[in-house]
Order: C-alpha cells, then sequence, then structure tokens
C-alpha cells in the first residue's frame, strides 16, 4: 500500500516471504525500512496481478483439457505455478499490456539505446564539482536577451581613474574571501563539499548597513577575494585556473544590498596580460535580476570611467617579477536590494548546454537527425557530449559517400563565446531550412560542444582539472588525465578511416583582437594542396564581411603550438584544419564597427559557417577557383610591401613573384596566441608525486614496482654500479620552460605487440651485422635528439652505458645510416664516443625516429627518452623533424 510521504509499503499477503526474497535480491525492497526503492515497480507488480487474473488463469488451467488435469498431481500443479510465477517476477524484459479479449497480454520490452542519453536529467548527468569545493545549493539561470539597438564601444576620455591596490594592508576591509588551496585534484562530487558551503561573506550590522554582499560559488563562477576600500568602492581578486597559480580573464560573480542611484567601483586587480580589449572600448556585461523580473532584460553592456593599466602588485616568475595588472569601470546601480551580476562574456554553463541537449533528443524531428552520444568522461566524471547530425538514410551506400566535418568547442572554459557560436550552428543546421537540408544530405557532422566541462562548471578561464591546457595536448598519450582530447582525436583518426574529412574547425574565443578570424596551416610543401586551406576563410570573409576578418588570419605552424588540436590534426591529413577565433567584444568592419557583439551575432557565425560549406563544396568549382586567385594576388601584394619596407635595392615586378618561394613566415607576424610553455608539463597530480618522491628522504629505500623495459634499465646500472645497488630514477627533470621548472614523473608505458615485433626484428638485424664484422666499438654511432626544425649539436654517447635493447636500436640505425651514406657516396660524420652518465633512458613516452633509406619500410625503431614530449628524430645527428 502506500503511505503518506508517497512510498510503497508491503501489505502482508500469502506470497509476502516470496516477495521479500525477490525484491531484496534486485535492491527494490529492505527489511530494515520495509520500503520500495523503486517506485517505477509498482506498475509492473500491479500489471502482473491484473494479468495474473485472466491470462494467467487461463495458462494454467484453461488452455489444457480435462484429461491433462487429472493428469497431474496437485502438488506438481502447485509447484509448476509457483515456478511460473518465479520465472514471471524474476525477468524485468516484460511487460504488460491489455487487449479486448485477452485481457493483459505479456511482450518482451523494447531493447534499450545502450549509448543513447536519457529524455531527462538525472544524476548521471548532474555536474559534477571537486570533492572539497564549496558549491551553493542553487541554480543560476539568466533569461535570453537580444538588445533592440547595438551596443557601442567605450570612449575613453583621457580622465579615467587608475587607482593603486591598497588592500587590507593599508585600511581596506575583507567582505568576501574564497580560495581553495588542494594542490591537485583528488575526487568530485555532486553538489561539491559534502558539508555543503561556509560562511564567505561578512554579516551585515543593520538594515541601513549598505555593504555589497559578493558571491561566486555557482557554476562557472571565480572570485576570490573582496575588499571595501571605501563606502562604494571594491577591490577585487580573481581565483586562479584550480590547481595553477595563473589564469586570469575570465570573471563572473554577482552582488547584492545595493543601493539604487548610487555609483560603485570596482577594480580587479590581478590580472597578467599586458593588453587588454578594455583598452580598445570592451565593457563588462552586467545582469540585473530585477531588471530581468520586470522589464525582460538580459545580460547588457554598462560601465563608464573604464581602464585597464599596470597596478602596484608584483608577482614572480622563473626569470624576474612581474606586475599585476587592473582593470576598473564604475557603474550606477537602479534597483535597492537587488543581485547584480558582472562578467567578462555571456555566460555558457555546463547546465545550459545539457538543457539545450536535453530539448534536441525531445524534440521528435530533431532527434532523428541528431544523435546525442556521450564520448568519454571527465577527471571529475562529467560527461562529453558527441553529436552525429546528417540525414537518415536506409541505404548504407549513400552513408559511406557522404564526407565529414568535425566541429569543437570550449576546449578553454573561460572562452564563452565558442560557445554561442556552436549553439548558432546546432540551431542552424538542424533546422528545417532548405540549405540545413541539404548540409545535412552531404555531410556527416561530428560535434564536441565542450570538451572542458570540467573547466567550465568550476569557472576555470584555460585549464582543465589536470592543471594544463588541453589544447596543448592534443599529443598526450595519457589517456587518463586528458579524456576529452585523446578520445577526441582517436574519435577523428577512426573517422578519418572511413571518409574524408573536408573541415575540421576548433572554436575559440580571442582576448586581444578584434573580429573573427582564423589560424590554419599552410601547405607550402605540397605543390597539389598550397594555398587552398586560405579558400574557406576568405569565401567566410565575403559570407560575413562585417564580423571575418581575413586579413586577421595566420596560417604559420608554429613550433610552439605543434600540440594544438589545429596541427595535429593538420598532421593526421586533414587540409581544412582550423581553430576560428572569435573576439570578446566585437568588430571594426562594415555596419557593425565600433559596435559590441551580441548573442545573436555570435549565433549568426555558425550560421555563416555553414553557407560557407556549401559554397567551398560546390560541385561547380568556379568560385573555389576565383577565390584561389584573389589569393594569390593578396599574397603578392603582401610580398612587395614586405620587400619596400626592407628597402630591397631589386624590387621584381609583382607578376614576376614566384609563390613557391615563399611561405607564411615571410609575410606573417606570431599569431598573437598564448605561450604555450604557460601550461606545459605534465598533471599537477602526477608532478605533485613526482616532487614528493624526489623530496622523501627515504624514496631510495623503497624498492620500486619495474616492469617491461624498466627491468632491462634497472638490472644495466645494477651491474655497472661499483655497490651494486639500485639506481633507478623515480623522476627525472625536463627542460626549463619560459615560465616554471617543473618536474617529469615516470609514466609505466606496457609493450605492445607492435613493439615486440620491431625489437625481434631489430635484434636479428644487429646480429647480422655483427656477425660480417659491419659493426664494431670502434665505429661512431651517431646520437639522435630531437630539437625541432633547428640544427642542435651533436651530444657524445657510449653505447657501453646503453640496454642491450638501445644498443640494438642505435647499432640498426647507425647501419642504415652507413649504407645510405655508401650508396649516395658520402662520408659519414665523425663523432666522439664518451660516456654521458647524467642521461637516463626511461619509459615515459615514445620518441620516433625516423630513416628514409633503403630500409624506411623496416628499420622504424621506439626510442623511449625521458621528458614525457613525443619527439621525431634524424638518423643524421643533427636534429632534423
Amino acid at each position: 500500500m502506500w503511505n503518506s510521504d508517497n512510498e510503497f509499503q508491503f501489505d502482508l499477503n500469502p506470497y509476502d516471504s516470496f516477495m521479500r526474497k525477490h525484491l531484496e535480491h534486485y535492491g527494490y525492497y529492505t527489511a530494515q525500512t520495509d520500503k520500495w526503492r523503486n517506485q517505477g515497480f509498482r506498475h509492473n507488480f500491479s500489471s502482473y496481478a491484473e494479468w495474473e487474473k485472466t491470462y494467467g488463469y487461463q495458462l494454467s488451467s484453461g488452455s489444457g483439457s480435462e484429461s491433462d488435469d487429472s493428469d497431474l498431481d496437485s502438488d506438481e500443479k502447485k509447484n509448476a505455478d509457483n515456478k511460473l510465477q518465479e520465472e514471471l517476477l524474476r525477468t524485468t524484459q516484460l511487460v504488460y499490456s491489455y487487449k479486448d479479449g485477452k485481457g493483459m497480454v505479456p511482450k518482451l520490452r523494447e531493447p534499450r539505446n545502450l549509448y543513447a542519453l536519457a529524455k531527462e536529467l538525472g544524476p548521471q548527468q548532474a555536474a559534477r564539482w571537486p570533492a572539497d569545493i564549496q558549491v551553493l545549493d542553487e541554480k543560476v539561470k539568466h533569461i535570453r536577451y537580444i538588445p533592440p539597438d547595438p551596443e557601442l564601444f567605450y570612449k575613453p576620455t583621457g580622465c579615467e581613474k587608475t587607482p593603486m591596490v591598497r588592500g587590507e594592508e593599508n585600511g581596506g576591509r575583507l567582505v568576501y574571501m574564497y580560495e581553495p588551496r588542494s594542490t591537485f585534484f583528488v575526487r568530485s562530487r555532486v553538489g561539491g563539499l559534502r558539508s555543503g558551503p561556509q560562511k564567505c561573506n561578512i554579516e551585515l550590522q543593520s538594515e541601513e548597513d549598505d555593504t555589497l554582499i559578493f558571491e561566486s560559488r555557482f557554476e562557472s563562477g571565480n572570485l576570490a577575494k573582496a575588499v571595501q576600500v571605501n563606502s562604494t568602492d571594491y577591490e577585487l581578486w580573481l581565483r586562479y585556473d584550480l590547481y595553477t597559480n595563473k589564469h586570469t580573464q575570465w570573471f563572473y560573480f554577482r552582488v547584492s544590498n545595493t543601493r539604487a542611484n548610487k555609483t560603485y567601483r570596482f577594480t580587479i586587480v590581478n590580472f597578467m596580460k599586458s593588453d587588454s580589449l578594455y583598452n580598445d572600448g570592451m565593457k563588462p556585461l552586467i545582469y540585473s535580476e530585477k531588471n530581468a523580473q520586470q522589464k525582460k532584460v538580459g545580460w547588457v553592456r554598462g560601465g563608464s570611467d573604464i581602464k585597464y593599466y599596470k597596478n602596484n602588485l608584483r608577482y614572480s616568475t622563473s626569470k624576474s617579477d612581474k606586475s599585476f595588472y587592473s582593470l576598473t569601470w564604475t557603474v550606477k546601480l537602479e534597483h535597492n536590494h537587488d543581485t547584480v551580476y558582472f562578467a567578462h562574456c555571456f555566460p555558457y554553463t555546463y547546465t545550459d548546454l545539457q538543457d539545450y541537449l536535453l530539448d534536441l533528443s525531445n524534440d521528435p524531428v530533431k532527434n532523428k537527425i541528431c544523435k546525442q552520444r556521450v564520448l568519454c568522461r571527465t577527471l571529475a566524471g562529467n560527461l562529453v557530449y558527441l553529436l552525429s547530425i546528417t540525414s537518415p538514410t536506409q541505404n548504407s551506400e549513400d552513408m559511406k559517400h557522404k564526407k565529414a566535418v568535425v566541429i569543437t568547442s570550449r576546449v578553454h572554459p573561460g572562452e564563452c563565446n565558442s560557445s554561442w557560436m556552436m549553439k548558432g550552428f546546432l540551431d542552424y543546421l538542424t533546422g528545417n531550412s532548405a540549405d540545413a537540408k541539404l548540409l545535412r544530405d552531404t555531410f556527416i557532422f561530428k560535434i564536441v560542444p565542450m570538451l572542458n566541462p570540467d573547466g567550465v562548471i568550476v569557472g576555470n578561464y584555460r585549464c582543465s582539472l589536470a592543471g594544463r591546457d588541453l589544447n596543448r595536448n592534443y599529443k598526450t598519450v595519457l589517456k587518463d588525465s586528458y579524456p576529452s582530447v585523446w578520445h577526441t582525436k582517436n574519435m577523428i583518426r577512426k573517422l578519418l578511416q572511413e571518409r574524408e574529412i573536408i573541415v575540421y574547425c576548433d572554436l575559440h574565443g580571442h582576448s586581444r583582437k578584434q573580429n573573427v578570424f582564423i589560424y590554419g596551416c599552410e601547405n607550402r610543401h605540397n605543390p597539389e594542396k598550397r594555398l587552398k586551406e586560405r579558400v574557406f576563410p576568405l569565401m567566410l570573409n565575403k559570407n560575413a564581411p562585417d564580423k571575418f576578418k581575413f586579413e586577421s588570419c595566420k596560417f604559420k605552424v608554429q613550433k610552439s603550438k605543434e600540440g594544438t588540436g589545429r596541427i595535429v590534426m593538420w598532421n593526421m591529413g586533414i587540409m581544412n584544419s582550423y581553430t576560428m577565433e572569435a573576439t570578446f567584444c566585437g568588430s571594426t568592419m562594415g555596419k557593425k564597427k565600433g559596435y559590441h557583439f551580441s548573442m545573436a551575432d555570435f549565433e549568426a557565425l555558425g550560421y555563416h559557417f555553414c553557407d560557407t560549406l556549401l559554397d567551398y563544396c560546390d560541385p561547380d568549382n568556379t568560385k573555389s577557383c576565383n577565390i584561389l586567385l584573389e589569393i594569390e594576388e593578396r599574397l603578392k601584394r603582401e610580398i612587395m610591401v614586405k620587400l619596400q619596407k626592407a628597402a630591397s635595392t631589386s624590387m621584381p615586378d609583382i607578376n614576376d613573384i614566384n609563390l613557391s618561394d615563399y611561405s607564411s613566415e615571410d609575410v606573417e607576424s606570431s599569431d598573437g596566441g598564448s605561450d604555450s610553455s604557460v601550461s606545459d608539463g605534465p598533471p599537477v597530480h602526477l608532478q605533485f608525486t613526482a616532487s614528493r618522491e624526489q623530496n622523501d628522504p627515504h624514496a631510495c629505500e623503497k624498492k620500486p614496482i619495474l616492469t617491461g623495459h624498466q627491468q632491462a634499465h634497472a638490472k644495466q646500472e645494477k651491474l655497472s654500479s661499483p655497490s651494486g645497488g639500485m639506481k633507478y630514477t623515480l623522476a627525472v627533470k625536463r627542460p626549463k620552460s619560459s615560465e616554471e621548472h617543473a618536474t617529469q614523473p615516470i609514466i609505466n608505458d606496457e609493450k605492445s605487440e607492435q613493439r615486440a615485433r620491431r625489437s625481434d626484428y631489430l635484434e636479428a638485424l644487429t646480429n647480422a651485422y655483427l656477425r660480417n664484422g659491419l659493426l664494431t666499438q670502434d665505429q661512431a654511432a651517431p646520437h639522435f635528439r630531437y630539437s625541432g626544425n633547428k640544427v642542435s649539436p651533436t651530444i657524445p654517447f657510449n653505447l657501453e652505458g646503453l640496454c642491450p635493447h638501445h644498443e640494438q636500436t642505435f647499432a640498426a640505425q647507425y647501419m642504415a645510416q652507413q649504407i645510405q651514406n655508401i650508396n649516395s657516396g658520402v662520408v659519414a660524420p665523425e663523432v666522439s664516443l664518451t660516456h654521458t652518465p647524467d642521461l637516463r633512458v626511461t619509459d615515459s613516452v615514445v620518441t620516433s625516429m625516423a630513416y628514409s633509406g633503403p630500409f624506411d619500410a623496416l628499420v622504424t625503431p621506439q626510442l623511449l627518452l625521458k621528458g614525457g614530449q613525443q619527439a621525431g628524430g634524424s638518423i643524421t645527428g643533427c636534429g632534423g623533424d
């Protein structure tokens, strides 16, 4: 029966003991509470009871003849009935429906979709926070609002104030403080800290106390501290990305206890970038809850006396001390006791994405063309969604001929504008327009709308909970530390095996430049593809001339960006591999010149992207050919300008310029992105573990568990040591970055079948060389060292200091080089052989060393070096690509 709490309790009946045992087994009932745990079982049980009265009775007694009944003993009949009931109750695959004349008829339940998402949000989809983070038990929701008139840039007057930081030391009053101090991520929980949020604000003294109450312990909020320096003036510190001591650009917080017609000043004092769009007229975003309720007005650009400048605070780096920068603005609030939010860009949270995807899945039309799957889970256990959008078809051959388009977004959690572009893209692609249907008929779209939900939830600007920039780790082999980028790359690799990928595009936001633009990859070494990577961006420029600026596009393949999605996918064979950057501010072109971008402007970029896809893949390639000719003319003019600035004595005619002699490096500057070294290195939890092991005075007494190739090195060092002691190194240092010193842990790498085959081959090859006297210890062995595109001197190396496996590797590579030199008539370089005791070879990461000689198809050994990075070497000994 159902009690007053709407919970089901047992009413004793003849089957009580049987039902208790059955339900306890399946978790529906516990003897301690005498309650049903699954209310959904109520319907199944009542359906079964109804079916038993009708159809069940016919099955046991009405379906057989009287002679059959007489043949059965009464006890046997009872046992058979009990067994039938037990089997029916045990299964979860039967459902019962009423049919006229037949009563309740059982049938098999429809099979579950093992990969699709539920039609409603449940605990599996709830946002998971680090378990030590305080989270308010509320859901912040903002209304959608598009201003009726474009919002102008702020025009500086030249009289803006630049207040220096006072802080608590100079009379300031601490009014809000919440800054987590955890070293690294350990575990997650829905709702964060189990004990709930604590008091982080000051207590108001009375109703007349007009001190503002600050708060940001909600999704994507990131305020760390607020200090009141006078009645209406507040200094604010932003929280750094969790488990780092850097990255401050995004901000999102709220104030309450406001007073009408009072002007407040807010100054954020711990920015690190030397320049900002706030110096170009950008205004912060403001959201008033009372305006939203009374006037239906949402996020608007506001504030005056806006200034971004260097302040009197400094912080230390590995090189020197640097200055912090401040952003200050004033705002006049309209209402008493209002709650007002401030943000760097229009917030788009993980919960917003889930609400949007839920609407898609519940739409009877859109869910047929948009299939939702879970690509993976993040470190905190949040879902990374993968959408597949295409027109359904019954003919499998039609699907085989479709080409693919891959779009990803929000790898940097503070770049909310990328999510609004993604929303516009999905809105258009799942719409009912003729062009949208043509796109779905032509392509298969693979979309990852939020690559870094962990960072979005906690309010990070750039990093994941690993404390690292995911867009510098697409080459990673650390699947468990960077799951979203690892699975995305793996998904794209499998997709490339099935079909061609026309475009890969990762959506981003840019904090220093106006307009929208693209970073691509120049195909300078392939004459058939040369300059073709620029066709799509120029087409997009023509379709959105007041938003997209082709002159801001860059196509250099920089060494510092080799771990980005754009370059990694380009190396996998996708010619049109892009990063599309949208400003946080607005446009400097056309009708939108001098105006901020609104939500609708960001969403419109999704439409323009789709429109450009149709132009680019038009069977009539006239437009593409004309665009390519225009690109050549543009590039020639840029080269002429460069030559004029260089005061060249012999100026060639523009028609005589051979574009194959030039590259993007000759005409383009740096792409202006953030320094990749700011967020490189191993995940912080591994770095912390390595540091602790290194600093532990008893670490040498611990015997590590060595597997695979590590055992070979341990034995080699033990034999070469005079004392015979273990000298296996648990942690090694990686090269210093420009911003930090990090420690690289050892990552155990299990032997794969492929490496075993290569090892067997190399062993046989080396033995053959030795037997024939082609390899002696007096001969020089080249040193293989990764050095990027620059030539670096060789480092002496002694074969006697290596393990047998690496001796075979060097021997095979050396002899392959000798054979190549003999064939080409080149004398091998002299390389000295001296021992380098501090060079340790570990099992951290695979480093490929390619050889382009006669044995190219065979000699491709895997050399394991310290450093934790993938690298390519050349047998020439000078560190080639």
